[in-house]
């Protein structure tokens, strides 16, 4: 790692006590799709992926992986935990009364998987859960690719092989008020006799600069998004996975405010031999898994129009809060050039735009909740509820099957 990329020791003391706690492994194992997935993809793959073979688990935490190695049949895994969980797992695979289908066949390393002499061998097979929000949070993708480089058999298999970012435009007023009614208190002039309007534009870059984790309705998508970034675990490098540059663009298929950039992830299990291969979807007209989705609210919407080109780019960029940074340039308006997304100090200097292009600087670490999402609470949902609005003019068969957001996405998704 070159000496002008950020680290991750300063956050690991907090990072890794946050899961040694059981109620944040709890938490995970109880998302019901991410468990069952893994479950899948490790135990329908047994046969070419894990009978006989040595595993290693990366990041174990409660070792539920590594469990399911084992009932895959594999010979051995090392299970490598940094936390304090693993002293709870060592507790539970060397019950002499409980689990002893477990006995002898995981070694508990407590250890991060870049300490030095760590006691594995060359693997056949690597599993992890080393995802966060929009796929990279957290920064434990660059973990599971060290011990890829380092500990992996050529030709060895990856659970999970590939991960797929997808953007899209969407719309939400009540969202973005409610954000902007947190700003908007910093605008008293007598609080309590106090003049609080000097910190209004902090506040303001403060409410709009913190990403909205929560499931959204994917009907207030105002298209379906791009086609997918991808990031495959077998080839990528730990500094590819430092820097990534997204570029996007969609076509509106309504005309309405779009209130920034919505996120989310896809994950490919896939065994190197034939086998059977799984996928897992996170997005907001899937089934709810605890990653959830993101959005980045402009400060500003940006009116957009039906079968109007919105063009942009998205980078992420490490920080030393074992997170990213995320910089967005967005246009809906044909002949406006994008800045380079590589330089980003200029767009730093030009973050405040015209009323043909929106930016944002986002810290993904800095996170804020939105739940106000209930599915099927209203079956008969038209785009004009979602201030959506479809164009007039005359469609033709294929543009009419394009404009129902949520049935493309949904069959996108199966």
């Amino acid at each position: 790692m070159s000496s002008n990329i950020p680290g991750v020791e300063q956050r690991d003391p907090q990072y890794f006590g946050y899961y040694a706690q059981l109620q944040h492994q709890q938490n995970m194992l109880q998302d019901t799709v991410r468990t069952s997935t893994y479950r899948s993809s490790i135990l329908l793959n047994g046969p070419t992926s894990f009978k006989d073979k040595l595993v290693l688990d990366v990041g174990a935490g409660s070792g539920i992986l590594s469990y399911f190695a084992v009932q895959a049949g594999a010979k051995k895994v090392y299970a490598v935990e940094a936390s304090a969980m693993a002293g709870k797992m060592k507790k539970l695979v060397s019950d002499p009364n409980r689990n002893a289908f477990l006995k002898d066949k995981i070694e508990v390393i407590n250890a991060k998987i870049e300490d030095p002499d760590l006691p594995i061998p060359q693997v056949d097979t690597i599993i992890s859960e080393p995802i966060g929000v929009l796929l990279f949070h957290e920064r434990m993708l660059e973990s599971y690719v060290y011990a890829r480089d380092h500990y992996l058999k050529p030709g060895g298999a990856l659970f999970p092989s590939k991960g797929t970012i997808f953007l899209a435009p969407f719309t939400d007023a009540t969202l973005w008020s409610e954000t902007m009614a947190k700003a908007r208190f910093w605008e008293q002039q007598s609080f309590y006799g106090i003049d609080l309007t000097s910190l209004y534009k902090d506040a303001r870059d403060e409410m709009f600069g913190m990403p909205v984790v929560g499931h959204f309705d994917p009907n207030n998508l105002i298209t379906t998004p791009f086609n997918g970034y991808n990031v495959d675990f077998t080839t990528i490098t730990v500094a590819e996975l430092q820097d990534l540059t997204i570029p996007f663009e969609w076509t509106a298929q309504y005309t309405g405010l779009m209130h920034g950039v919505a996120g989310w992830f896809d994950l490919l299990f896939a065994s190197t031999n034939e086998g059977t291969t799984i996928e897992m979807s996170t997005g907001p007209a899937a089934e709810r898994t605890h990653w959830q989705q993101v959005r980045f609210l402009f400060k500003e919407p940006l009116a957009v129009n039906a079968r109007q080109q919105i063009r942009g780019w998205m980078r992420c960029i490490v920080n030393d809060m074992r997170s990213y940074t995320i910089y967005v340039e967005v246009t809906a308006t044909d002949g406006v050039e994008l800045s380079d997304p590589n330089d980003i100090n200029r767009f730093k200097e030009q973050q405040e735009t015209g009323p043909l292009m929106r930016r944002g600087i986002w810290e993904l670490h800095e996170q804020t909740y939105n739940y106000n999402y209930t599915p099927g609470m209203m079956p008969d949902h038209k785009p004009e509820y979602s201030c959506l609005y479809e164009p007039e003019f005359n469609l033709d068969n294929h543009d009419l099957e394009a404009m129902n957001v949520m049935e493309t996405y949904e069959d996108f998704v199966n």
